[in-house]
């Protein structure tokens, strides 16, 4: 694992002595705002496990996050609304957020450590780190401290607007999300510049559904038993987790109109295969750990209506 200090200490042999990690959460999300987080560590503090927020689960962040605050010397977080999102675009209201978290830091830093490539309307000089989050403790420290920021403040807004479930998908454009978007339709939260192409990506999210509902059938139509739909771990998604025989099987679900730009399973990527067979190695340790583990990819190809007309499942079809 990377030095997380390794940044922080090439910057202090320059007489750099108070840095502040910046970094965002929800850049991506339908609804919310984004939000920033600043935070400048007193160096080589001990907070165990600190790392990029999305590596970590969200019981870890909410450990993690009390820890950051109770040492940090400062912290500030900001928000940038979804009316500040539509009229700046998110780009400009991503730095927006970080300049006004950078303003409720109580002491000033002599240097900012960005997570990512660009920065903007900041008076003190930056350092860019892409993927930062990963590689200095600062800004790993303002990814968790944002991060759960906002997850806590979509969890409130949950409350108020409960048939929206924002604390289940924090309004990331899952298809759950965009079958309750079709039923209770735009509340005052969204983003409506994020909305310009829903008809298009709710078709898109309609198709996937479509498509592992029917690998699904097709799986217990052979004897497998599904243990988990849509599982997550890290940036990951398993579609499918069924077993049968003692065996564990990862289903990635690839649905298509046609095939006229290459059969659907020439879609499933060598990184994102990687990605599966992390997540499937997490879930059979932690739940099955005397199966054997196998990667299967089922291609579904729809109909002109929209239905289900050929389904192919290649068993072993990336390990």
């Amino acid at each position: 694992m990377a030095d997380m200090w390794q940044y922080e200490k090439e910057a202090m042999s320059y007489n750099y002595k108070l840095i502040a990690g910046i970094d965002e959460a929800g850049r991506g999300p339908l609804c919310g705002p984004v939000c920033a987080a600043a935070v400048i560590l007193p160096f080589e503090v001990d907070i165990p496990g600190l790392n990029d927020s999305k590596k970590l689960t969200e019981k870890k962040r909410e450990e993690l996050y009390p820890q950051i605050i109770e040492k940090a010397v400062a912290y500030g977080v900001a928000f940038a609304t979804p009316e500040e999102i539509d009229e700046l675009n998110i780009l400009n209201a991503t730095f927006l957020a970080m300049r006004r978290a950078v303003d409720m830091l109580s002491v000033r830093p002599d240097i900012l450590f960005v997570d990512g490539n660009r920065i903007r309307n900041q008076e003190i000089e930056a350092k860019l780190i892409v993927k930062g989050d990963s590689l200095s403790a600062s800004i790993a420290a303002a990814s968790i401290v944002a991060k759960v920021t906002r997850d806590r403040y979509m969890t409130e807004l949950s409350e108020q607007y409960p048939e929206y479930m924002l604390s289940k998908h924090k309004g990331y454009p899952t298809a759950e999300h965009y079958e309750i978007l079709a039923k209770y339709g735009v509340a005052p939260f969204y983003r409506k510049s994020f909305l310009k192409n829903i008809d298009r990506a709710k078709s898109k999210a309609e198709h996937g559904k479509a498509g592992e509902e029917a690998a699904c059938r097709h799986l217990t139509e052979k004897g497998f038993e599904i243990v988990e739909r849509n599982y997550r771990f890290k940036k990951s998604e398993i579609d499918i987790i069924a077993k049968k025989d003692n065996g564990l099987f990862a289903v990635e679900v690839k649905t298509r109109s046609s095939e006229k730009y290459g059969r659907p399973a020439d879609f499933v990527t060598d990184a994102q295969q990687e990605r599966i067979i992390e997540a499937a190695r997490h879930y059979r340790a932690e739940r099955y750990p005397e199966y054997s583990l196998h990667y299967d990819i089922i291609e579904v190809l729809l109909d002109s209506e929209g239905r289900p007309e050929k389904i192919n499942r290649l068993a072993g079809g990336f390990c």
